[in-house]
Order: structure tokens, then C-alpha cells, then sequence
């Protein structure tokens, strides 16, 4: 299912935008309770005032809200971003630690926001599980672990760590564009042959393609066998729920999302999809941002 996931995304990536650890950091933590989308459009005027920790620990907190009320709960994400920068300052002379143990330490990051940043801005392989995460590997079958961290421990000792950041990444831009939490694209899922709650949403091609969300739906719909000018595919990014399933960190404090029932459903012998050879499209699917 790796493999396959590696096919159908094979650009997946972090999709907050960030430039350092630092910026990283911070647009994780805003990520809590709201999507990528809206934090990216808050992060560009947020950096440019607030470059360092020390700009962070020294921020007028008026100021620092109002630049970042966009994204929900800004009084207690202003207190977490201002007291980052303290510790940050005062426990690792201006500069974010890169281990698991010295990250957990810090105001607003607990354990998935510490592996999202060690995993994309320090490259060392970490699992991040989110909404996205945990839901996908419970319906896949992977664990039937509700814990994140006993979550993350079950799925890393199936996947070689060298890939469990990108792992992370594949997961979460299926949940995202197609496994949907209320009604996955079951119809056209090139994991559809191996996926045990198989029919947990519509099996006909026809309808699950209008579910394909994404800059990715024309090679998704590829994969299946079908093209897309045939069906009402969306033609932009949607985040998938009102609120980013990356957005909670339970460890840090964050809200959790309520649980939400999966089908167990069992997979047909011979899915209902066919799934032919066909020469992947060349390229970067257009409009994924770097």
C-alpha cells in the first residue's frame, strides 16, 4: 500500500509554507483548529514582522493577535508563539533544538508538531500522526491503536524509518483528497484492492470520482482508468473538514477532534475497479506548491 501511495503522490510534501525551524514551528502551531490554506495566507506578513525568537518573546501581544486572529484561538496561540520565543531564548540561545526530547519541551509543541518539524525541516524521519493519519491506518487495517504515540510506534515498525516522514506525508494527502473521513472515494482508490474497509464509501467509479478532491485528481482519476474532463472533479485544493486534521496536537494541549466511525467493511476478491498499466503523467501535477 506504501508503494502504491508513492504512486499516486508523488510529490506529497509538508503543505505549510516555512522558510526555517523557526517559521515552521510557529506556522504548526497556528495550524491548530484551521487549515493549511488559512495559515498560509496569515505566515507571510507574520514572518516579515517576526523573524527570530527573540522577536517572538519581545512581540506587543495586541500586534501579534490581530496579525494572526485569522486562524482561530489567537489569544492562546499568541501565548504559545510568545512564550516559544522566550524558551527558545533563554534555553537554546535563540536557536530551535533538533531532537524529539529537547522539542517537547517547548511552549505549544508537543509530540506530532515536534515530528513535523524534525521531519521537515531537519530531516529526521519522524511519523506524524494527525486526524488524517490515525483514522487512515485504523481503516487500512494498519493497528487498532487510538493512541497517537502507540499509533506512531504500530506504523513504524511496518515502514522503514527512512520513509516515515514521507509516509506521513502520503497518508495525510489521501486522507485529504480522497479517503475522506464521512465519504472516501472508494469507487476509484488505487488502494482499493488491498483495503479491508473497502465500500466504507460509493464503489461505482462514476460517483466516487466526483469526490476526488485536489491538483491531483486528473492522475488519481488516471489511475483508475478514468478521465477527467468525464467527471465533476474539483479543480483547486480543498482541504477536506472545516477543521485541517493536521491541526491537533493533543500532547501540547490542543483540542482533539471527535472520533468518527469507519467501516469495516471487507474488500471484494476482484475490486470493483480496474486498475490498467498506464505511464504515469511526467512532471509535477500542476499547481503543487513547494
Amino acid at each position: 500500500m506504501n508503494r502504491v501511495l508513492a504512486e499516486a503522490y508523488p510529490d506529497a510534501h509538508c503543505e505549510l509554507d516555512f522558510r526555517t525551524p523557526l517559521e515552521l514551528a510557529v506556522a504548526t502551531i497556528l495550524s491548530a483548529q484551521c487549515t493549511d490554506k488559512r495559515v498560509n495566507e496569515v505566515t507571510p506578513a507574520l514572518f516579515a514582522r517576526y523573524r527570530t525568537a527573540a522577536d517572538y518573546a519581545g512581540a506587543d501581544r495586541t500586534e501579534l493577535e490581530e496579525l494572526i486572529r485569522p486562524t482561530g484561538f489567537f489569544r492562546n496561540k499568541a501565548s504559545s508563539l510568545m512564550g516559544l520565543g522566550a524558551a527558545v531564548e533563554e534555553k537554546f540561545g535563540g536557536v530551535l533544538p533538533n531532537t524529539l526530547e529537547q522539542l517537547v519541551t517547548l511552549p505549544g509543541i508537543g509530540r506530532k508538531t515536534a515530528n513535523v518539524i524534525l521531519g521537515n525541516a531537519f530531516g529526521v524521519p519522524g511519523i506524524t500522526v494527525d486526524t488524517h493519519f490515525g483514522r487512515l491506518v485504523r481503516r487500512w487495517g494498519w493497528t487498532e491503536e487510538e493512541d497517537p504515540v502507540k499509533v506512531e510506534h504500530a506504523v513504524g515498525a511496518l515502514i522503514p524509518k527512512s520513509e516515515w516522514t514521507i509516509l506521513s506525508h502520503r497518508v495525510i494527502f489521501h486522507g485529504r483528497r480522497m479517503c475522506h473521513s464521512r465519504n472516501p472515494a472508494c469507487g476509484v482508490c488505487p488502494l482499493a484492492a488491498d483495503c479491508p474497509s473497502f465500500g466504507a464509501g460509493p464503489v461505482d467509479p462514476d460517483k466516487a470520482a466526483t469526490l476526488v478532491k485536489g491538483p491531483e485528481a486528473a492522475h488519481l482519476l488516471a489511475m483508475a482508468g478514468i478521465g477527467v474532463e468525464a467527471t465533476a472533479v474539483a479543480e483547486e485544493a480543498v482541504e477536506v473538514d472545516a477543521v485541517d486534521g493536521a491541526a491537533v496536537d493533543v500532547n501540547a494541549g490542543g483540542v482533539a477532534a471527535g472520533g468518527v466511525a469507519v467501516s469495516t467493511a471487507k474488500a471484494f476478491t476482484r475490486p470493483i475497479v480496474a486498475q490498467p498499466a498506464i505511464a504515469e503523467p511526467a512532471g509535477t501535477p500542476p499547481g503543487v506548491p513547494r
